[in-house]
């Protein structure tokens, strides 16, 4: 298991609060109030902690095929139904969506490899989740990957809580097999 580079800011900055408040706890109260300093040491190393595994990137056996597509992240299947897509296709597809909970790994992964002929970047709120208007209205981006005839659209979209802005790759940009879906 690694940390995605995104990751390594935040992670910083959190474990110099944390030793801080800690320190700072431990310096003026550890002896009158013992019980005050083990509290905020429990609490504080579990939001470390949580936000370390936020960025984690464990290490996957992925079954690979040439007309297979590998869910692009963690999360639960909410919802597979067909739509009319209006962004890129213009036409009625299959959709999948996948809900990444604050405990999901929070890396998306190229679902296939081929060909990136589309990129595109949507500022937006950041609703909730579970808000009906969240993905159209939501910062996201999408990109479509070409494997020979085969297009598939990805969409990564913002939420309340992982409100940031994904890199994604460029078009005519080529994605080898199943890895981390930005440009790195």
């Amino acid at each position: 298991m690694t940390i995605h580079r995104e990751g390594y800011k935040s992670i910083a900055i959190a474990t110099l609060i944390f030793c801080a408040l800690n320190v700072v706890c431990w310096w003026f109260f550890g002896a009158s109030l013992m019980w005050l300093c083990i509290l905020i040491f429990v609490l504080s190393l579990g939001l470390l902690l949580f936000l370390i595994s936020f960025f984690r990137i464990p290490s996957r056996n992925y079954t690979l095929g040439e007309n297979l597509v590998i869910a692009p992240c963690d999360g639960k299947v909410v919802v597979i139904e067909e739509t009319v897509d209006s962004e890129y296709f213009k036409d009625k597809r299959l959709q999948v969506s996948i809900f990444m909970s604050p405990a999901n790994v929070h890396v998306n992964r190229n679902p296939l490899s081929g060909e990136v002929i589309y990129n595109q970047y949507h500022k937006g709120k950041y609703l909730v989740a579970w808000n009906p208007k969240s993905s159209t209205e939501n910062e996201r981006h999408s990109v479509v990957i070409k494997k020979g005839n085969f297009e598939v659209l990805v969409k990564q979209i913002a939420g309340a809580l992982a409100a940031r802005d994904y890199l994604l790759p460029l078009p005519a940009s080529s994605l080898d097999g199943i890895r981390s879906l930005d440009r790195g």
